[in-house]
């Protein structure tokens, strides 16, 4: 894992927001509604990254309050741009040691970031020990051993034609855990109790190439990381590569298409 996290560059909320955050945002909506909360609930969001997930709750559920942590400073300053509304207050904070008071919460949730949790059990734990008994905790994370985000397998396909090493850094060999039977298995192991897990899928359409390519030259996460580790003359092959390989729409687009699996569960004192 220490040559896979080398690439991992989370500082750039700007960066990361291009990549994968047009992404999540669609997601975010769909999630919440599947958790069909009620309004004027005490949230904690865990990993909030920068602010999709956060802009999500206080636009369709009316949270009494939200804390929405995140470890990374620069996605927190993309956070507190993107989301500009006083009901929410973006802190610094361990997943794996939230710095909340236990039992005070009626909705934990956290998306897209339990795979990069180190210790994911304990993140766990730590999101029940602060949910009040009967509360909800939510999450959801990228299909990635199934293939889900679509755009990002079409990048390693290639890229491992061109460089075997790189199967090492695939996000479906790094997180195999990203199944609805594993994710079960993570919330049973955190005496989460009433488990269920469902799928959410959205539209990734990219306008051109262009629009596809530009956000692995920025850096921020695996695949843009390794993509700009390579030597000029190997991301220019895996470029044409990519150009040549990706579906094309009559108008020049590129569809494409994510999935994420989401798991609910409550929490019984």
């Amino acid at each position: 894992m220490a040559e896979a996290a080398r690439h991992d560059a989370w500082q750039a909320g700007d960066s990361y927001d291009l990549y994968m955050g047009r992404w999540s945002r669609q997601i975010a909506p769909l999630f919440l509604d599947w958790l069909d909360p009620a309004e004027g609930l005490d949230w904690l969001e865990v990993g909030c990254g920068t602010g999709a997930l956060s802009a999500a709750i206080l636009a369709r559920c009316n949270p009494g309050s939200l804390v929405s942590l995140d470890p990374s400073e620069g996605f927190l300053a993309k956070a507190r741009a993107n989301v500009a509304d006083e009901r929410v207050a973006f802190l610094a904070g361990d997943a794996q040691a939230l710095s909340v008071e236990s039992g005070s919460k009626d909705m934990v949730v956290s998306a897209l970031v339990l795979n990069f949790i180190p210790d994911k059990e304990k993140a766990l734990a730590e999101m029940r020990r602060v949910a009040r008994d009967g509360a909800t905790v939510g999450f959801y994370v990228w299909d990635y051993p199934g293939g889900g985000v679509e755009f990002m397998r079409a990048f390693w396909t290639a890229a491992k034609a061109l460089d075997p090493a790189a199967a090492d850094l695939t996000e479906d060999k790094r997180f195999p855990f990203c199944t609805p039977d594993g994710l079960t298995e993570l919330a049973g192991k955190a005496d989460l109790v009433s488990v269920d897990c469902t799928k959410i899928e959205v539209p990734a359409v990219f306008r051109d190439f262009e629009d596809y390519w530009h956000p692995f030259t920025l850096g921020a996460g695996p695949a843009p990381g390794y993509c700009m580790s390579l030597a000029p003359e190997a991301r220019q092959r895996l470029m044409e590569s990519l150009r040549d390989s990706l579906p094309r729409g009559e108008d020049g687009s590129i569809p494409m298409k994510t999935r994420a699996w989401a798991v609910r569960a409550k929490v019984a004192r």
